[in-house]
């Protein structure tokens, strides 16, 4: 059977530090002016996506469509479970977020959550002089290091990088990092919300308080030596198509991912052994697959289940295309 793609409803975050621009460049729309993140495609209880088209299916969460037509038919054989599928976002800072850092697994885990938080970012757009955090300037002590969240002094230590539209950085867990005012990105990540604030500008939140720090487990999952932010696994090739482009962002161990652009009539292979996912940056035109036709958009979000099928890409479009494999896989 050819698998029908799956279009899926963003689930939309409202954070201080959020803009419009998910409104007026993808359409997101909202109860409230400004949005800070749109999770595209999400497996997470924090915020579980949800099915557009499908028949009877509407409205019905990934993970219940996964357990209801199998594991292995909508994510394939080398995708096992949902915790495997990445968090993947939109993000508008019009503000720069909290000084924040991610546990690994090993960490995650001995706190009883599932998985930890790596994670990598395309800088869609951004504005003149913007910049973000990542890691740190030089190697400290750990003592040192809760010494400045405390005293106020963080900010001395951090590594400042420019960014423009384009650009790509992984973060592994444990690094320290923020995303600067100014900068909409395009983020995949582990399926994790877990987050370690460590500093925040002290911005108070709706009701007039202080958004809570986690100076303790910060401390404890820091990465102290500085951080390449050339990392090896990303952004390592592109290649040249029959009317169009693959650039490989970044394949790392939890997800691989590549910034697809098409300008014509692009025919592209099918996986019979994993997912796709789509996410539409640029541009309009239709996705063709066992003689469907469907129109895709700008901001469209879509599931393609396994398939042995070639799929068929027209028009002039830019896109994000992730898959991911579960470790074990990997490893034989």
């Amino acid at each position: 059977m050819i698998p029908e793609p799956i279009f899926l409803n963003p689930v939309l975050k409202n954070y201080i530090w959020g803009g419009t621009k998910l409104h007026e460049l993808f359409d997101k729309e909202s109860d409230t002016p400004n949005v800070a993140e749109s999770w595209e495609l999400s497996c997470n209880t924090d915020g579980l996506s949800t099915i557009i088209n499908n028949g009877s299916d509407k409205g019905l969460p990934l993970t219940e469509y996964i357990e209801k037509y199998g594991k292995e038919n909508v994510m394939g054989t080398l995708c096992k479970n949902t915790e495997s599928i990445p968090l993947i976002k939109l993000i508008d800072a019009q503000k720069p977020l909290s000084i924040q850092v991610h546990p690994n697994d090993e960490y995650a885990k001995s706190k009883g959550f599932p998985n930890g938080k790596s994670e990598m970012w395309y800088i869609i757009d951004a504005d003149e002089n913007a910049e973000i955090v990542y890691g740190l300037k030089e190697e400290i002590s750990r003592d040192d290091f809760e010494k400045h969240i405390k005293d106020g002094t963080l900010e001395e230590i951090l590594n400042f990088v420019p960014v423009k539209k384009g650009d790509v950085f992984y973060i592994p867990a444990g690094t320290l990092h923020a995303i600067g005012k100014g900068i909409l990105i395009a983020e995949v990540q582990q399926n994790s919300n877990l987050t370690y604030r460590v500093y925040d500008y002290n911005r108070r939140d709706a009701n007039g308080n202080l958004r809570e720090l986690h100076i303790h487990d910060a401390v404890n999952c820091v990465n102290l030596v500085p951080t390449d932010v050339h990392q090896l696994c990303c952004d390592m090739a592109e290649l040249e198509l029959p009317f169009g482009s693959s650039r490989i962002l970044c394949a790392c161990d939890y997800f691989v991912t590549t910034l697809e652009k098409v300008d014509g009539k692009a025919l592209r292979t099918g996986s019979p052994d994993v997912y796709s996912h789509f996410l539409i940056l640029e541009g309009k035109g239709t996705l063709e697959i066992g003689k469907k036709v469907y129109n895709i958009k700008k901001g469209d979000s879509i599931f393609l289940p396994p398939t042995n099928v070639d799929y068929c890409i027209d028009g002039k479009i830019e896109y994000l295309s992730t898959f991911s494999i579960d470790a074990e896989d990997i490893e034989n």
